[in-house]
């Protein structure tokens, strides 16, 4: 960890739910002296992290929440946990999409990052059954010179259906509309990933329409950070071998990227490349 007094909060927190999850539990007194901080900021990070439904606050500390396979946290609460392995999956993830083709988006907050890596990719047809991701497209659009649309700008093509906790539009309506189209690429993120129960989500509904998605597709690339890995929610949706390339981050431990290579014919780990 780093010792700097100037870290902002949510640097901060990243930094403590990171430990948590490594060392399975932490203690105030330790954080104070690694983050260089008062007892009082480390229990406002604790305080604001168990509020996010991340940590469980116990005496004199806090350990990792045993999520359950129902839970689904909102978009905002996951926004905020691993920005910075988003941003480098979300580069390195936009390097795929080829000008001219048609691409789809699931819901999710590293889609919702790979979507603003994709304004500059040209002409490219994007469906997508996130809220979100629609936005990041129409709000360039909207914020162009003058107003005009860009040269080369996305057309979006949003599905319908009822929304989730994440802002994904899910149901019969959204898997109707995404059975009659055919994509080059499927960009999904996942709730949690496992040799055992493949790609998994908490949502019922949404695993139904993400398995349309996939089967909709040319190629499917999952974006997910590290702590995906070992996740498992209630609803499976899609084997291993159903996907074609996971683009992660350099969090994933030696053992996971070694049992993902196994049974993955493309690992990406982002800013690492060359070495995949």
């Amino acid at each position: 960890m780093s010792d700097n007094q100037n870290l902002l909060a949510e640097q901060r927190r990243a930094l403590i739910l990171d430990e948590v999850r490594r060392r399975g539990g932490v203690r105030v007194n330790e954080l104070t002296r690694r983050l260089s901080v008062s007892d009082m900021t480390v229990r406002r990070d604790l305080d604001a992290l168990a509020r996010q439904g991340v940590i469980e606050k116990v005496h004199g500390g806090a350990v990792p929440l045993a999520e359950a396979s129902t839970h689904e946290p909102g978009f905002e609460a996951k926004s905020s946990l691993e920005q910075g392995a988003k941003e480098d999956i979300a580069r390195a993830a936009a390097a795929m999409a080829a000008p001219g083709s048609a691409i789809a988006l699931s819901g999710g907050t590293t889609t919702y990052a790979l979507a603003q890596h994709l304004l500059d990719v040209p002409d490219l047809t994007v469906v997508t059954n996130s809220v979100r991701v629609a936005d990041v497209f129409h709000t360039a659009q909207r914020t162009a010179a003058g107003g005009a649309p860009r040269p080369g700008a996305a057309t979006v093509v949003l599905t319908g259906g009822v929304r989730t906790p994440s802002d994904s539009l899910v149901g019969p309506v959204a898997d109707q509309a995404i059975r009659s189209l055919h994509f080059d690429v499927l960009f999904l993120g996942v709730h949690g990933i496992s040799v055992q129960a493949g790609l998994s989500t908490p949502n019922l509904a949404e695993a139904e329409t993400n398995r349309r998605l996939v089967c909709s597709a040319r190629r499917v690339v999952v974006v997910a950070d590290h702590t995906k890995w070992g996740t498992v929610g209630l609803s499976s949706f899609a084997r291993l071998d159903e996907i074609e390339t996971l683009v992660t981050d350099g969090g994933l431990s030696a053992e996971a990227r070694a049992e993902m290579a196994e049974h993955l014919p493309g690992l990406v780990v982002a800013g690492e490349e060359d070495a995949a």
